[in-house]
This record gives C-alpha cells, sequence and structure tokens, in this order.
C-alpha cells in the first residue's frame, strides 16, 4: 500500500493514497499531527470532560453535554451507520485509526501545559466531534428568549427581536453561471461565518487516490470534505439555511420512590430514563449530573424540583440525530467521488445536520440551488417557543421536502436570508448581505475568480439607514454633537478600518443600545430564569437590542420609550469621546481553549451587516469573535485557478512557520492559490 504526503508553499497537506480506506487513515493521521491539540480538545468537548483539565469555565458546557448525551448520540448514529453503509463506518474507522497513530507521535506542546496525555478516539468519536461543533448551530437557546420577550413585552416581541442574533452562525455563498463568467464556466465563492477559532475550524486538504482528487475545507476530527469541495469537474459549497429543527418541551416530572415520570400528551406518567455521571473538574471537587430522559428527548434545564432558582420547570430537546440515529454521515464518501450535480445532490439527499443551502456547479454547465437536511412537521408553535409535554398535537409527524430554486440573471446569492429555506425557519438575517453581494455582481456582466476577493471584502453596512435617518431629524444640539450629525450624514457607510467616521458610528449605535438596554420598558429582560450557562448568550437583552437594533428604530411605536430623546443623550456622549479609528477598538478575539495573554489583536474591517462580516456585540465590545473562518472561490474552468485562505495557517503546532503565515493575507482580504500540480508540491513521506 502506497501513502504519500505532499505539501503547498503554505503548509497546507495534499494526500495521495491507493485506497480510498488508506486514504481516509492517512486523512487521520497528518490532522493529528498537525493539530493534535485542537482534536483532543473537541474530543473531550463531544464527551462532556473538557473541565477535567480546563477548569470550571468548561463546566456549563459539560454539564449541557453529559444532559444532552450527545456522546451516547454519536455511539447510536455510529452503529446505525455501521448497519445501513458498512462501508462508511469501515472508512471512518480507518480516519480513527490514523487519528490513533498520529496522536501518539504529537510533539504539541499545550498537553504538557496541562498535564494531559491524548486520549484514544473510538469509531463514533467524529460522529460526536460533528454533533458538538453543531448541536447549538440553529439556535433553539433563541426559543427560550421569545418566551421571555414574549411573556413580558407580548406576543409582537418575537418579531421586533427576530433577527440574526448573538448566537447564530451565518454564511456568504454566491454562484455565477458560466454565461456570467470570463471562461464561460461557473465560479462559486464565498465564506462562512462561524465563531473564529486558533487553530481554525476549517482545515485546508487535498485528498487523492484511485477514486476521486477533491480539494476543499475539512473540520478538523472528522473524516472527507463536506461542506466545501471541489473534485475537479464539480465543485459545492454550503451556508447556514437559518431552518429550525429543534424543538424544546416543558415537561412536568415528579420523583416516585422508583425514580423520576413524565406526564405524556395522553395525560399517563410514565418513567424517565435516569443515571448520574461524574464530572471531574482541575483543581476542584467533581460535579454529579443527574442525566433525565424523557420520550420527548434529553432533560437539559431543570428538573422534578425545576430551575436553580425553584422556578418550576424542566426543558427537553428534541432533535434530529437523537430521534433517527442518523447524523448524515452517508452522504460524505458520494460528495468525494461526485463527478457531477447529480451526483451532489443524490449526496445531500442524505445529508442530515446542519441544515444548509447548497449550491454547485460542474464543468458541463449543471447547477445546483438547495435546501438540504432534516426538518421535522409539526405545528408551528414548536418552531417559535416552549411547547407543552404534556399536551397533544406538538408530536413530530414526518419531514419537509427539502426546497429549490433557480438563479437570477445568472447569479445565486445565499447569505442566511429569508429564501428558499424561508418555510422552514424563524429567523433569519437581514437581506442586506445577500442584497449588497447581488448588487455587486450586477456591476458587470463578466466575472473571473481573482475578482471575487472585492466581494469578499466589502464594508458597506446598510443597516446603518434606520439611525442615520433618525440622526438626519434630529435638532437642537449642541456645536461638537451637531459636527457629529453632519458628519455621520455624510459619512460613506462603509466600515474601513482606518475610517473615524465608522468608528464614530460604532460608537454612536452603542451608546444608543445601551440606553435602550438600561430602559425601564425592558427591566423584566434584564434578570433571565436561571437557566443553565450555556444559553446565556441568547438570553442577554443587550446584545439582543444591539443585533434587534434595525428593527426597534423603525418600529412605529416602541413600548413607550422616547426614542429620539435616548439618540440626542447618545449624539452629546460621543460627540466628547477622542477620535479615534474603527480598527483601533475593532479587532480579532478569538477562542482559544488555552488562551495566550500575550498575543496581539489585529485591527479589523467590517461589521455584523457587511459582506465582510466580522461581528462584534453593539453595546457590550468592539471585538469580533465571529467572522469568516475561510475564504474560498471554486473555479469551474481550472481547478488550479481556485483560491481560498483561512484566518491563521495549516498547522495547529504554535512554533511551526505554517501555525499563522496566513493571517496576513486573511487581514488583507488576499487569497492564496489552490495548488493542483503534484510537481509543485513538496514530498515529505511516503509509505507510510
Amino acid at each position: 500500500m502506497t501513502t504519500e504526503i505532499h505539501r503547498d508553499a503554505w503548509g497546507v497537506p495534499h494526500l495521495r493514497a491507493d485506497s480510498a480506506l488508506a486514504l481516509a487513515r492517512l486523512q487521520g493521521s497528518v490532522t493529528a499531527r498537525d493539530r493534535a491539540w485542537q482534536l483532543e480538545v473537541e474530543r473531550h468537548r463531544a464527551r462532556g470532560t473538557s473541565a477535567s483539565f480546563l477548569g470550571s469555565e468548561a463546566l456549563p458546557w459539560d454539564r449541557f453535554v453529559r444532559r444532552a448525551r450527545l456522546d451516547d448520540t454519536a455511539r447510536r448514529c455510529f452503529d446505525e451507520l455501521a448497519g445501513q453503509d458498512p462501508e462508511t463506518a469501515d472508512w471512518v474507522r480507518a480516519y480513527v485509526d490514523g487519528v490513533n497513530e498520529g496522536l501518539a507521535a504529537s510533539e504539541a506542546p499545550e498537553f504538557a501545559r496541562v498535564g494531559l496525555a491524548p486520549g484514544r478516539w473510538e469509531p463514533w468519536t467524529p460522529l460526536a466531534v460533528w454533533l458538538a461543533t453543531h448541536i447549538l448551530f440553529a439556535g433553539f437557546p433563541a426559543k427560550l428568549w421569545r418566551e421571555e420577550a414574549a411573556r413580558h413585552l407580548g406576543p409582537e416581541a418575537v418579531g421586533l427581536f427576530a433577527t440574526d442574533g448573538p448566537g447564530s452562525s451565518g454564511s456568504n455563498g454566491w454562484l455565477v453561471e458560466g454565461a456570467r463568467t470570463v471562461t464561460g464556466h461557473a465560479v462559486i465563492a464565498g465564506d462562512p461565518h462561524r465563531f473564529i477559532e486558533d487553530p481554525g475550524v476549517y482545515q485546508q486538504i487535498r485528498l487523492a487516490c484511485d477514486e476521486f482528487d477533491v480539494v476543499g475545507l475539512a473540520v478538523p476530527g472528522v473524516p472527507g470534505i463536506a461542506h466545501f469541495g471541489h473534485t475537479g469537474t464539480v465543485a459545492w459549497a454550503i451556508t447556514n439555511a437559518m431552518a429550525d429543527y429543534q424543538d424544546l418541551y416543558r415537561e412536568r416530572l415528579r420523583r416516585t420512590g422508583a425514580g423520576v415520570e413524565a406526564l405524556g400528551p395522553d395525560g399517563t406518567w410514565r418513567r424517565v430514563a435516569r443515571h448520574t455521571e461524574l464530572v471531574r473538574v482541575a483543581g476542584e471537587e467533581s460535579v454529579e449530573v443527574e442525566v433525565l430522559e424523557t420520550e420527548r428527548g434529553p432533560v437539559i434545564a431543570g428538573g422534578p424540583e425545576g430551575l436553580d432558582d425553584g422556578t418550576p420547570l424542566a426543558l427537553t430537546l428534541r432533535h434530529p440525530p437523537r430521534v433517527t440515529a442518523d447524523l448524515g454521515f452517508r452522504a460524505l464518501l458520494p460528495l468525494l467521488r461526485a463527478r457531477r450535480v447529480a451526483d451532489v445532490d443524490r449526496a445531500f439527499d442524505l445529508w442530515v445536520e446542519p441544515v444548509n443551502v447548497v449550491q454547485a456547479a460542474d464543468t458541463e454547465g449543471g447547477l445546483l440551488h438547495r435546501v438540504a437536511g432534516r426538518v421535522p412537521l409539526r405545528a408551528g408553535a414548536n418552531g417559535t417557543r416552549l411547547v407543552p409535554a404534556w399536551e397533544p398535537g406538538h408530536e413530530w409527524t414526518g419531514w419537509h421536502e427539502m426546497p429549490r430554486a433557480g438563479l437570477a440573471d445568472g447569479v445565486a446569492v445565499m447569505a442566511n436570508q429569508r429564501g428558499p429555506a424561508a418555510g422552514l425557519g424563524v429567523e433569519f438575517a437581514p437581506p442586506h448581505r445577500a442584497d449588497r453581494i447581488r448588487a455587486l455582481l450586477a456591476e458587470r456582466r463578466r466575472w473571473s475568480a481573482s475578482d471575487m476577493p472585492a466581494i469578499h471584502t466589502d464594508t458597506h453596512l446598510a443597516s446603518a439607514a434606520p439611525l442615520l435617518d433618525r440622526l438626519a431629524a434630529l435638532d437642537d444640539l449642541t456645536g461638537p454633537a451637531a459636527e457629529l450629525r453632519d458628519r455621520l450624514l455624510s459619512w460613506d457607510r462603509r466600515m474601513d478600518a482606518d475610517s473615524q467616521d465608522a468608528a464614530r458610528f460604532a460608537a454612536l449605535r452603542s451608546a444608543l443600545v445601551r440606553r435602550l438596554a438600561a430602559h425601564p420598558a425592558f427591566a423584566a429582560l434584564t434578570t433571565p430564569p436561571a437557566y443553565p450557562e450555556v444559553f446565556l448568550p441568547w438570553l442577554a437583552l443587550l446584545p439582543r437590542i444591539g443585533f434587534a437594533l434595525e428593527h426597534l428604530l423603525r418600529a412605529e411605536e416602541l413600548y413607550g420609550i422616547d426614542r429620539t430623546a435616548l439618540l440626542r443623550e447618545a449624539v452629546e456622549e460621543v460627540a466628547g469621546l477622542p477620535t479615534a479609528r474603527w480598527g483601533d477598538t475593532h479587532r480579532l478575539a478569538p477562542w482559544q481553549a488555552l488562551p495566550d495573554p500575550g498575543r496581539q489583536a489585529p485591527a479589523l474591517a467590517g461589521d455584523h451587516d457587511c459582506v465582510l462580516c466580522t461581528s462584534a456585540v453593539p453595546g457590550w465590545t468592539d471585538l469580533a469573535a465571529r467572522g469568516p473562518a475561510a475564504r474560498y472561490v471554486w473555479d469551474l474552468a481550472r481547478r488550479e485557478d481556485s483560491l481560498w485562505v483561512v484566518p491563521y495557517g495549516a498547522s495547529g503546532l504554535p512554533d511551526h512557520p505554517h501555525h499563522h503565515d496566513q493571517l496576513p493575507l486573511w487581514l488583507k482580504g488576499e487569497l492564496a492559490p489552490v495548488v493542483t500540480d503534484w510537481a509543485r508540491l513538496t514530498k515529505e513521506s511516503d509509505d507510510e
């Protein structure tokens, strides 16, 4: 058996083997050597054992993972996969074997720093990593917010605050058909927006064997290339469809001498599955977690005694992988083997979670624009709020047929807005990013792959309009405040890093958000119920107001709040602040399992509603924890003209030359070439 490891100038692994099984093993081994610490962090996160070496700060996540039974769900899904698709199950096992080999040879320094040795991956661990990575992707905790907002402000508050909020993960993506390109072949481009992590959440990689040759962005810890790939004759990309496919049930639970029971919709009390687990916490006493599961699903908050503050409430989570024991891994090998759009389409018929909008194109002119995943059929209330488990009418009765869409004027744009998935969700991103991409694409009739970075990095902020409209109507301002108003009204609305006016606008927006959040009309929402800490970002009032500011300013009436007076106060406050540039405070703040306090935070352009979506939290911080986790351009004319970049680099080793070498490109909006000529690569080793 022959295997080869090659690297391009950026250290990206190009792997070659005789068979798909040998290649999977090689992918696992190389990924473990490049990113051993990252893989172990993800394994522990998926098992709910992070606190054993990261300490009490990781305990809320571990509690959630244990109570939600993520590891057990992954095991069930793998067992089902082994029964339905033994070939894919063997392929996943081969990847895991490679990971274990690579971890054994790891030189990652973080292990010594925390006194941890690499653990052993099980066949279902990649499924657990995938599940843990995406369990909050659909934002089911937003239902907790809607419940509180409707309870305190009335049902109209659900729509008023409905927007791409603080916990969402979105993306940009666009497909340009051949008639609109200089080559006559399609181009696909975009950038997934996620919480930025170091090492990155996407791994540039090439996988080649006797069956396929694919370049793309892999998820470290998961075999194959799921989200973004180019096989040479067909390419695909995804964005979050913003579908709602996870339900929260309010449960009535009671303890009996024999255990715990739950009241069902037929009026019968039934035994709840129950056991306890011990969560180890570094430097502290271990914590016991009671794990309960009703017929609806695992109890993720509260219990028979209610929440921690005594509120009589227990919540169960119902989501497709737990119900069906299917995580969609049967799609992964068919995607690698795809040659035409029809192959990609059939592969995504097997997709489960997360629910995505897919775009694909092939060298023969085939095009695809569809939704992929599994969304249950159930009552409309299930998608909006918490529903009572003891009342009939909230059961799942089947699955939605996934919608399809076409192109308009030769392009299709996906940016988490209402589109083909509109009937599958509740909250979507505002249309600004999608509208701006369409407008930019309309500026010329012919596009090339090399033209696309200008769209990736566009900083126009259309959502500034409502605030600026209200600002234009202000009068009786002091001299400095009037000058600030006039400057902002003549501002080009671009959130460039070196722009002083962008900084002034952001400061004014934050000052107004803070004043709105402090208004007595919202007082009841400042202290949410005692839900688990992992859900609190969705329940925090300040971010909710910050991300919904556009709606709050445009509403005809807002709970008796004098928005003009608050804006006047905010303008007077900001007029007295020192002059700054947007990039002085808008800086990159990635997540790291072991933070490096000495690292520099680079300045960023963009904002939440820009195409260059670098998300801060207005009113709270200008630091951006979310942004483009990768950028890509897939050229269907010549794969070697494709382009890509990640925020940091190909290696997860801190002292490696390819650890952060792509950061300067990413910051400037530049892309690296996708190399496909083996003769231009450096051979690292073979016959492994």
